[in-house]
């Protein structure tokens, strides 16, 4: 399957984050891709992976954080974007919510997305934050 690679995709930690990315995702099956650190899952494809894209700054988008792993999410039609933050080189996972839970994707990319270093946390406005 035809997937354009993201700017930093040759970065070496993504070669960390896609070795550990599962052979099944939400119930789809991996397949093949033509670019470097990019991963899809389902025929038609219903999940697509982009390691290397530019982390996002501050933001206004839902963020949720998953088992310590940070991910701003964008609701678009037909596919929801869910980025990591706070971790360089940042992942994309496009997923189509018809047919994949976002949360479920996300749990089971925890584990790969954990391997990209973090750099800062989201920040809830609707809690107190303390700073030293």
């Amino acid at each position: 399957m035809s997937v354009d690679s993201a700017p930093d995709a040759n970065n070496p930690t993504c070669a960390d984050f896609m070795v550990m990315l599962p052979d099944e995702l939400a119930g789809e099956e991996r397949r093949d891709t033509t670019s470097q650190a990019t991963a899809a899952y389902g025929d038609p494809a219903s999940i697509i992976i982009r390691c290397g894209v530019t982390s996002p700054p501050p933001s206004t988008d839902p963020c949720a954080t998953v088992n310590g792993v940070d991910w701003l999410t964008r609701e678009g039609s037909p596919a929801w974007t869910l980025t990591t933050y706070g971790r360089t080189p940042a992942a994309e996972v496009l997923l189509d919510p018809n047919k994949v839970s976002s949360s479920s994707a996300l749990v089971a990319l925890t584990t790969a997305a954990s391997k990209l270093p973090q750099q800062a946390r989201c920040l809830s406005v609707d809690k107190d934050v303390t700073l030293p």
